[in-house]
């Protein structure tokens, strides 16, 4: 590492850049395990349970994940908040998560109460299959479950702690649903009863976190205080739970619809779409996972210059990262979805439509973590219902009018349209603003890299195509951005990086 790197990127703005993108390898290692855990589960129901079934579980599981973004009512956001701000407080920390804590059983109850009461009406209105209504409830206990295993795991976020944020709820949480799904279909149970199968496991999975959780970061939970602390806790955390409740009419309403106005059958399709999709998140969430606390932290202290450099290398580092993964998805789209059955292949248009709103709602980075993290929560959440109601009206017409591609259009627009206005507002209140010239080099050598798989595909059989062409497309993508330039802290990060993981690997030997 040369002596002019050190001297273009500030000392402090590199160990920001470190902690953040070490935090991106570990999530980004987490979140492609879990996605592979999830995809085997995926395709095994598939191919176990039939169409039909499959599409009745994969309804109800969407809705049970819509549930889950919504059952910590803003818990999680505020632990990123305020944990990092009370570093030298623990009796404050303790406080801030026993109320999360609190939070989360309460509306967990509150929804999986609504969820046993409404599964006939649901099933009635959507699906109309026999084994919807059991299997719905069955989630509703689930979502509970899930809330508290999330408390845990934004604690460890909270802290810094990727690692024990990414066992906890990118590897274990999807190894305990497939244990637990698994079991139940080669016991011969349908879906009622694969969902039984994935609440028992994860219940013992949000027994043993509790404790643990306390005994390794070191952060109690406890209600005592709380009176003094809610009103600020409750402050942050309500606006974003409405925000997020808002999020869900705006960019998970397409779940819905394609099992109201379509069917079964077509939610198992989409459900096989949004599983790739959940793919080319990867680099988003991976790069978001310790820029909330790092920003909070910044912003506390009245840093907002180096706030808003952090903010735009971390953007490129995204853009860079999520280029190839969109490109492979794309380029062999059809030969990823024919792994759950012939019949999901019809879901490619879909999944091409989705991918254009990944890449935007990726290339303007954490646009809405930067909001909450900067007081600005309550603007946030007055765009998230504005949005939510146009993006209802739309998705609407689109399914009816274009089926599964119809909702993958009307969840792209809103994801692009909010995504672009939140980075118009970071602009006008705190003046950050991520994009310059350094963007277009990974933009235009993931054009090439597509390029290069695309003609690979059409030249070469399906089989041979998909085993050849993303490999060689990486390569390709690699090569381009060597010959058209990488941005000094992109090569400064990645060799800091580097050199620190073969330090650590030499040791173990």
């Amino acid at each position: 590492m040369s002596n002019d790197q050190h001297e273009t990127v500030p000392d402090e703005e590199r160990d920001a850049l470190v902690t953040i993108a070490n935090g991106a390898v570990i999530t980004s290692a987490g979140n492609a395990g879990q996605r592979v855990v999830t995809t085997l589960l995926e395709v095994v129901l598939a191919r176990g349970l039939g169409p039909t079934a499959y599409g009745v579980y994969a309804f109800a599981w969407r809705i049970a994940q819509l549930l889950v973004r919504f059952v910590t009512f803003g818990s999680v956001p505020a632990l990123q908040r305020y944990l990092p701000a009370y570093d030298d407080d623990p009796a404050r920390r303790s406080t801030v998560t026993g109320l999360a804590y609190a939070t989360t059983l309460a509306s967990g109850g509150v929804l999986a109460a609504t969820v046993w009461l409404s599964a006939p009406r649901l099933n009635a209105l959507t699906v109309e299959e026999p084994l919807f209504p059991a299997t719905m409830r069955t989630f509703g206990v689930l979502v509970v479950l899930l809330g508290l295993v999330a408390i845990s795991a934004g604690i460890f976020r909270a802290v810094r702690s990727a690692r024990g944020e990414v066992v906890l709820n990118r590897l274990l949480r999807p190894v305990v649903r497939l244990v637990g799904g698994l079991t139940a279909l080669s016991l011969g149970y349908s879906a009622a009863g694969v969902a039984g199968g994935i609440v028992a496991s994860t219940g013992l999975l949000a027994a043993a976190t509790l404790p643990l959780t306390r005994q390794i970061t070191g952060v109690s939970s406890t209600l005592r205080g709380a009176r003094t602390e809610a009103r600020r806790f409750y402050n942050h955390a309500v606006p974003v739970a409405m925000s997020q409740l808002g999020k869900v009419f705006q960019s998970r309403l397409d779940v819905f619809l394609v099992g109201a106005l379509l069917s079964a059958g077509a939610a198992g399709v989409y459900n096989a779409v949004l599983v790739l999709v959940a793919i080319a998140w990867i680099p988003l969430l991976s790069f978001n996972q310790l820029l909330p606390p790092v920003a909070s932290e910044l912003y506390a202290d009245g840093r907002v210059e180096l706030l808003d450099d952090i903010y735009t290398s971390a953007t490129r580092l995204i853009v860079t990262t999520v280029a190839p993964v969109v490109a492979v998805l794309v380029a062999y789209g059809p030969v990823l979805l024919g792994a759950f059955g012939s019949t999901y292949t019809q879901g490619y248009e879909a999944l091409v439509i989705y991918l254009g709103g990944v890449f935007v709602g990726s290339a303007v980075g954490a646009t809405g973590w930067l909001l909450m993290m900067t007081d600005h929560q309550y603007a946030r959440m007055a765009l998230d219902w504005l949005l939510a109601a146009l993006n209802v009206a739309l998705t609407y017409v689109f399914v009816r009018r274009f089926g599964i591609s119809g909702a993958a259009l009307g969840t792209s627009l809103a994801i692009a349209v909010q995504n672009g206005i939140q980075v118009v507002l970071l602009r006008e209140f705190e003046g950050l603003w991520p994009f310059d010239r350094t963007f277009l080099p990974p933009i235009a050598a993931g054009l090439v890299a597509l390029t290069t798989m695309w003609a690979v595909r059409l030249l070469a059989p399906g089989g041979v195509a998909a085993l050849v062409g993303p490999p060689l497309g990486v390569g390709v993508y690699l090569t381009a951005l060597a010959v058209v330039g990488v941005d000094a802290r992109d090569r400064l990060v990645v060799r800091t990086l580097v050199d620190a993981y073969r330090t650590k690997l030499a040791g173990v030997r």
